[in-house]
């Protein structure tokens, strides 16, 4: 198993990416000043994308695992080793996700807390409702976990 920075053509992963943010102009926003890593085992299972978002914070703005690996460990271990990698240099990793059945629990379980909302988030800045486990996502819901 290995995990790799990417730094050039980041939109071949897009299927993946698109799996966490089905949206791809949204996913525009930060690909490019963002930091992409992807979990290689046998071919790639997973990516994420983080990105400096100043005051010490670093934000997952991407995490995706291929629908036949989830569940497997692939995502966690991609946070794990963002938080190792960069403990010295920030000390709060943070995640905005949907209020969702799925991702909240899956981020509790790797450490994180809830700390605030972006009401309407998703509602106000994607062009089609988004739904997970039959949830129509609205709000933006952020987790943090200190990484020192």
């Amino acid at each position: 198993m290995k995990i790799t920075k990417i730094t050039k053509n980041k939109k071949k992963y897009l299927s993946l990416l698109l799996l966490a943010d089905e949206q791809e102009d949204m996913i525009d926003r930060y690909l490019d000043r963002g930091t992409m890593f992807v979990l290689d085992n046998d071919g790639v299972k997973s990516e994420c994308v983080v990105t400096d978002e100043g005051g010490g914070v670093l934000e997952i703005k991407n995490i995706a695992t291929a629908p036949e690996c989830q569940g497997l460990g692939y995502g966690r271990l991609l946070i794990e080793y963002i938080a190792d990698k960069y403990k010295n240099d920030f000390s709060v990793l943070q995640v905005g996700t949907g209020d969702s059945p799925l991702t909240i629990p899956f981020y509790e379980k790797c450490g994180f807390v809830r700390t605030h909302a972006v009401e309407n988030f998703f509602t106000d800045n994607y062009d089609h409702p988004i739904y997970e486990c039959g949830v129509l996502l609205k709000d933006m819901i952020y987790l943090q976990r200190k990484l020192h």
